[in-house]
């Protein structure tokens, strides 16, 4: 699977340049382009990181973490070359270089699952989140 789909609407949403950083109807302008959702794996994009910008998913489920969850989000990210960093919520890193390639929050009313959109298998980690996660 490829790198996700949605990083050309990603980068429209962003401040083009400093000059436009005051001007509201160039932010409104930008808005517009969330009146449709974009969706990658069936999941609807919800929104992006405020610190580090990453695109969040909605997980169609409540999460809660539990040994056996936790253990099958380590399956999935040993899979992908990756270890888990359990802090405020699981982040799948990289092996090679501590790069986070997804994390996996639980603490809102619904899961959600935040990717590095430049990541090759993106997608592919995206569907195997989904498939672990789900609740029995």
């Amino acid at each position: 699977m490829p790198k996700l789909t949605v990083g050309p609407w990603i980068a429209a949403q962003k401040l083009p340049s400093r000059d436009v950083a005051r001007d509201r109807f160039a932010f409104l302008e930008r808005t517009r382009l969330r009146d449709e959702t974009p969706t990658v794996a069936g999941l609807p994009l919800v929104g992006m990181g405020g610190s580090c910008g990453k695109p969040c998913f909605a997980l169609p489920f409540v999460l809660t973490w539990t040994d056996e969850n936790t253990r099958a989000l380590e399956d999935v990210a040993s899979r992908y070359g990756c270890y888990v960093e359990y802090g405020l919520y699981p982040h799948l890193k990289l092996h090679e270089n501590d790069q986070e390639v997804a994390a996996v929050q639980d603490w809102t009313t619904f899961g959600m699952v935040y990717l590095r959109p430049g990541y090759e298998r993106a997608e592919e980690v995206l569907s195997d989140l989904v498939a672990a996660l789900t609740p029995a």
